[in-house]
């Protein structure tokens, strides 16, 4: 297969790698190319974190880290360079204050949020679990915030700056290059990088390979939740919970190599990501401040913190973070009533998102409801 992307991107990536189907109810043929990076992908998962965690985790963190940040760094400053990217810049820098009232973009901005700094995962928890008990979690927390924003807005650059010389090389508005993050991910981006006045094989070598890195040390963390999870609660063996899961993970997952498989993986992600995430942000919320009581957990981080928090931490964890995740989810589920997401048909949303996400929602109480198999001592 040529896997060149020609003169019309969205041709090639939709159609001939794709395969796309008319909607997710044609599921169509399995794509061999997907199917084996699907497979590749779920290989290097079980292999890194069948390891465990310092031969596993913590080397592949050490190694893909600084080759993201390296990576970005590369296509930032490269990309400034482009012609029209000045006016790239401009409107990646300008503000759109008016978008602000718009509730939807209150629900986007916190479902990425938590994903990127993988809240609602367990991945913050199962990672602290490895930390001494001691740590500095004020310090942490802030860290890994900064960072997790700098770096966010930083990769930035090079997205708007690459547009922004697609524009001005092809003529068109900002705005209708911009297409949705698969597009502009796989079609836009592509297609600036091939109008490149030198060395484009290299700059699209740089940039699928930070989007691979980026994606890799992501599903890593993920798997990683859950495993250490299941090796707690059942005392399972690592190399058996990881095997397990990365068999089953492949399985359920073959049908996104179909045809009709960006249909499938865009509806679960929306249930999943901006519904499931909130969801469980709410009541981690609630558990925190008001099972478990807020302002225990501020002694005990205060305690073993250089930097203390003030009561401000109690009210937003019990009633501003709990509160408008709860206003806006509620708000996004009566627009997604009158108006599926998407222009996808009622069944579908059914079928395909909603029970999906009611699913991995059971599947995960009942899990939690299991008696713990040994006892963890808290100091």
């Amino acid at each position: 297969m040529n896997l060149a992307w020609g003169d019309d991107p969205n041709d090639f990536f939709f159609k001939k790698f794709l395969g796309l189907t008319s909607g997710p109810q044609e599921i169509g043929n399995i794509r061999s190319s997907i199917l084996f990076s699907l497979a590749l992908v779920w290989f290097l998962n079980w292999f890194i974190v069948f390891r465990g965690i310092e031969k596993g985790i913590e080397r592949a963190n050490k190694i893909f880290m600084p080759l993201l940040f390296f990576l970005t760094a590369i296509l930032v400053f490269w990309s400034l360079r482009l012609p029209g990217a000045l006016e790239g810049i401009k409107i990646y820098l300008k503000p759109d204050f008016s978008a602000l009232a718009r509730p939807g973009v209150w629900v986007d901005a916190f479902s990425q949020i938590f994903f990127t700094l993988s809240l609602g995962f367990g991945i913050m928890i199962a990672y602290a679990s490895y930390l001494p008990r001691k740590s500095d979690i004020v310090h942490n927390a802030y860290t890994i915030s900064f960072l997790n924003c700098f770096y966010s807005f930083f990769a930035g650059f090079a997205v708007f700056s690459t547009i922004g010389y697609m524009a001005h090389h092809t003529g068109a508005k900002f705005q209708e290059v911009i297409r949705e993050s698969i597009g502009l991910a796989f079609v836009a981006y592509p297609k600036s990088i091939s109008l490149l006045p030198f060395l484009p094989q290299l700059f699209g070598i740089l940039f699928f390979t930070t989007l691979f890195v980026a994606g890799l040390s992501s599903s890593i963390s993920i798997i990683e939740a859950f495993t250490s999870a299941v090796m707690d609660k059942f005392s399972w063996e690592r190399e058996n919970v990881v095997t397990v899961l990365s068999i089953l993970g492949f399985s359920g997952s073959i049908i996104f190599a179909t045809g009709g498989g960006l249909y499938w993986i865009d509806i679960v992600d929306h249930f999943l990501s901006h519904y499931g995430l909130v969801m469980v942000g709410i009541l981690e919320a609630v558990a925190v401040a008001w099972i478990y009581k807020a302002h225990r957990v501020r002694d005990h981080i205060n305690h073993i913190s250089v930097l203390n928090i003030g009561r401000w931490w109690d009210i937003s964890v019990r009633y501003v973070v709990p509160g408008v995740l709860l206003l806006l989810l509620v708000n996004d589920i009566v627009h997604e009533v009158s108006h599926p997401y998407g222009g996808y048909s009622w069944i579908t949303i059914i079928l395909v998102g909603r029970d999906w996400l009611i699913y991995t929602l059971f599947a995960a109480f009942i899990v939690a409801m299991r008696p713990w198999k040994k006892t963890l001592h808290i100091e």
